[in-house]
């Protein structure tokens, strides 16, 4: 068995450096803490700890927000969409407890109402005002988050709205230093602090503003032909200059929109189903929503936008010379663009495909050529006559490989797809970390 270095994460790096920030910031609330006999002081105090927390964690969610490659790329758009949301909640609960705490507090010393209190403080303090917008817009962008709420609104209407936590955050800053009793007694955590915040403004200025731009002036994109590849699933091939220099790897992923009518405000996430082109890129897209449904409508010389690329469900995560590539539904895409360039021994890969039916096998042509090509294994799992899905459990996994635990296997497809295949590949013996899953629902 042939054993190939992977390429490292810096997942476990990153979370050190963030444990690290958080302690130097609790660090500094302590050094600035004098004994406190009295709950007033405390109730203050402990405002004070959950705004600085709160505002050191505001950062990071927008630094989760700014597509920095190192993070994209290897550590994983989904893994980042993880930290950003569950950052969000905790950064959520410490502003509502800041603001909770430090408001009891001086409603205590002025022997008033909290409600009271409250007004007469963003009335009066300074940049007060702006920093009730900012937490209004903040609470707003998180109630439309919520899994149940978030499932019903349009995910272009939420995207959009979802932006705003640049507007909050910017609103939300200046309060910090001109309130704050760290910052006033403390130049050089001030200096820290827009340091902090600067730097980040940096990174999404440069990653989501100047890259795209350069990238799309550079490479000039347009849609060159549509096709047909099943029913309800279309492959959008896309032209421009040099597009081999933009370093996509296949299993990555571009944020597209699309310049033609009522497609120009969307952007939407979508696989490449082939390896990059000097002179062409192919998605291939199943029609789920508005936007993935137009596709098929598009002209011939429609002007593209792309962002990207994205992901880090590439060969470089594989650490066996045996592969099992698991697609479901369109999740076939990535699955498809690796299953022709990964490298491997022949009789060494295999792609298992799962769909309602064959006729909704997209792509199989391709497959069946690529796995002839290849010497690869190529299987595929669909419903029944009557509608009965295939169980994919353990024991079907090991009948169809038997050292299926000496493999590495990357996995795509509809959440419910992806869990019942995890589980079914733990229980058939493949260690979680070479189980390589992505999702591009973002």
């Amino acid at each position: 068995m042939r054993r190939i270095r992977p390429r490292r994460s810096p997942a476990i790096a990153l979370l050190i450096a963030v444990w690290a920030g958080a302690a130097g910031v609790v660090w500094l609330w302590w050094s600035n803490t004098p004994a406190i006999a009295d709950d007033k002081g405390r109730i203050l105090n402990a405002g004070r700890i959950t705004g600085l927390l709160a505002g050191y964690l505001m950062a990071l969610v927008v630094l989760q927000m700014a597509r920095v490659p190192a993070l994209e790329r290897r550590v994983g758009s989904d893994r980042v969409a993880r930290w950003h949301a569950m950052s969000g909640r905790y950064m959520l609960c410490l502003v509502l407890a800041h603001i909770g705490l430090t408001m009891y507090g001086y409603a205590l010393q002025a022997n008033t109402g909290v409600v009271e209190q409250t007004i007469d403080s963003v009335k009066t303090l300074p940049d007060m005002g702006k920093a009730a917008i900012g937490t209004g817009l903040l609470l707003f962008i998180g109630l439309i988050s919520v899994g149940g709420l978030r499932k019903r609104i349009p995910y272009d209407t939420w995207y959009h709205i979802h932006l705003l936590t640049y507007v909050s955050v910017y609103l939300s800053f200046w309060h910090q230093l001109s309130t704050g009793n760290d910052f006033a007694v403390e130049p050089a955590a001030t200096t820290a602090w827009y340091a902090l915040y600067g730097a980040v403004t940096a990174l999404v200025i440069w990653y989501r503003v100047i890259t795209p731009v350069r990238l799309n002036l550079r490479h000039r994109m347009q849609v060159e032909e549509v096709v047909e590849e099943a029913p309800g699933i279309v492959s959008v091939l896309i032209s421009g200059k040099r597009l081999h220099r933009i370093g996509a790897e296949p299993g990555q992923f571009f944020r597209w929109r699309f310049m033609a009518p009522g497609m120009r405000l969307s952007s939407h996430p979508y696989s490449l189903s082939a390896a990059p082109r000097p002179g062409l890129l192919r998605i291939t897209v199943k029609a789920l929503g508005d936007h993935s449904t137009a596709l098929k409508g598009l002209k011939r010389g429609t002007r593209v936008w792309a962002e990207g690329p994205y992901g880090a469900l590439t060969a470089s995560r594989r650490s066996q010379g045996k592969v099992l590539l698991m697609a479901g539904g369109v999740g076939i895409t990535p699955m498809r663009a690796l299953f022709e360039t990964l490298p491997a021994e022949r009789g060494d890969l295999t792609l298992l495909y799962r769909a309602n039916s064959t006729q909704d096998l997209a792509l199989w042509d391709e497959l069946s050529a690529i796995a002839d090509e290849r010497g690869a294994r190529l299987m595929y799992a669909v419903n029944s006559p009557d509608g009965e899905r295939p169980d994919i459990n353990p024991e079907t996994l090991r009948q169809k490989l038997p050292d299926i635990d000496d493999h590495d296997v990357f996995l795509c497809g509809p959440p419910g797809f992806a869990e019942g295949a995890y589980t079914a590949l733990r229980g058939a013996g493949v260690p979680a970390r070479r189980i390589h899953h992505e999702s591009f629902e973002l």
